[in-house]
């Protein structure tokens, strides 16, 4: 049976503690009991954690055996925000899949109210990131950033910088991706080990912004034919490339 993962929110030596709503979730939903066993993530790896005290808000346990865990992968996300629901949807999924950073980007098409609110709702975007984190096993939970206005969030550095355009007719995601492998195996160029995907707003980037991303040096791909909504082109995107990177 598999155990579940916790992300420890303490940490030292051989001891690990989950506190407030956190470890509220074990004690009163999964009713955790001094001696059960659950895999814990501390940062870059992960333990096997004993739970030797319960107590209030808190949760500690006492970590055995390293336990094996897939790479991380290095794929930054710079997102452009657009309505709160189905953006917490997007965040919640490419942390399912494997999203290392997200970046959220105020944009030319973001809503005025939408760019109003935006900072205060980084800290529950994090909060979601680290729920998706844990249940699917990951090692630890993407990095959330503060919002970005698109010029600074332009000079985001990577191996390989994609910027996703409905404008984009010759060349998709998946050919930048493989043209890139092709190139490392031929010894002509370095493996994109790190990427930055840019997914546009409801309504797509500007003309202008795509010129900004062009001058900066990002290359534009396509996700093929059809129009998708920007959660759905955030989460397609991001399982092309995770795949690519695997």
């Amino acid at each position: 049976m598999t155990r579940r993962r916790w992300m420890a929110d303490e940490f030292s030596g051989n001891r690990a503690v989950l506190t407030g709503e956190h470890a509220d979730h074990l004690i009163r939903v999964l009713r955790a009991r001094v001696g059960q066993e659950f895999d814990v993530a501390t940062g870059t790896t992960v333990r096997r954690g004993r739970v030797t005290e319960i107590s209030q808000h808190r949760v500690e346990f006492e970590l055995g055996e390293e336990i094996a865990s897939a790479s991380a992968t290095n794929l930054t996300l710079l997102l452009a925000v657009f309505k709160f629901d189905r953006m917490e949807w997007a965040i919640e999924k490419c942390t399912e899949l494997g999203a290392s950073r997200i970046v959220p980007a105020i944009a030319r098409r973001t809503g005025t109210h939408l760019v109003s609110a935006a900072a205060k709702r980084a800290e529950r975007w994090r909060k979601i990131a680290s729920q998706a984190a844990e249940q699917s096993r990951r090692t630890a939970a993407p990095q959330i950033m503060a919002p970005l206005k698109l010029k600074e969030a332009i000079n985001l550095t990577a191996g390989l910088r994609i910027v996703l355009a409905e404008t984009e007719q010759g060349t998709h995601l998946r050919e930048v991706l493989d043209a890139r492998q092709d190139e490392q195996d031929a010894g002509k160029g370095a493996r994109a080990t790190s990427v930055v995907l840019a997914v546009g707003p409801e309504g797509g980037w500007t003309e202008d912004e795509l010129q900004l991303f062009h001058a900066a040096g990002w290359i534009s791909a396509s996700l093929g034919p059809t129009i998708l909504r920007a959660e759905t082109a955030a989460i397609a995107a991001t399982a092309i490339t995770i795949s690519a990177l695997t």
